[in-house]
């Protein structure tokens, strides 16, 4: 699967350990470093700032997507290759999609979860065919990933679906596993209408 932009969801935060802060930078460096353009929320502080300056500094495409009523509250960065400004979080996500081939996210709180969670929802339901990966840098997704395992032996989530989400905490092998990703050949339900059915989620 060629991947010309990747989408990447993280904390406004920068967390209590440098190491994840770093790998946000590192990320940013590598999808630089192989040509590959940064979709990403448009702030500057935190790991979201992070992983737009690691691309940045490597001479990369980085375009930032931030609701109008978050431009302030997030500090958008200056130094994008294109800010987007849109009116909703839901038109945020909805653009981030359209304008990327997958989704890498990395630690993050309630909003990195919301955003992960709607993206593998569109899989699972067959809206889109992108892969989905998880950077579990130092563990921080471990109780998350023991959650999902529950889910399918609670019979609430195919084995199948389950194994849409693409874990790894080394950020190359992430992306082999991105490149190499097939998507189940059928959705959880069958949409006639793809987009009426995403626009109602």
């Amino acid at each position: 699967m060629r991947l010309r932009n990747i989408t990447v969801f993280c904390g406004s935060s920068a967390g209590t350990d440098c190491i994840y802060q770093n790998e946000a930078f590192k990320l940013g460096q590598t999808l630089a470093q192989k040509g590959v353009g940064l979709v990403y929320g448009g702030a500057k502080v935190g790991l979201m700032g992070a992983v737009a300056d690691g691309a940045l500094q490597n001479k990369g495409k980085v375009i930032g997507v931030i609701p109008r009523f978050l431009q302030s509250v997030e500090i958008a960065h200056e130094r994008l290759t294109e800010l987007i400004l849109v009116e909703t979080m839901h038109q945020r996500k909805a653009k981030m999609d359209e304008l990327s081939d997958g989704i890498i996210a990395l630690a993050g709180g309630f909003g990195t979860l919301e955003e992960l969670f709607e993206m593998l929802t569109w899989g699972q339901l067959g809206l889109h065919k992108k892969p989905v990966g998880l950077l579990n840098t130092d563990g921080f997704y471990d109780q998350l990933l023991l959650l999902a395992d529950n889910m399918v032996n609670k019979g609430f989530l195919k084995p199948i679906n389950r194994d849409m989400l693409l874990v790894d905490a080394d950020i190359e092998r992430l992306l082999d596993k991105m490149h190499q990703y097939e998507p189940p050949l059928v959705g959880k339900w069958v949409a006639k209408n793809r987009e009426t059915l995403k626009d109602k989620l």
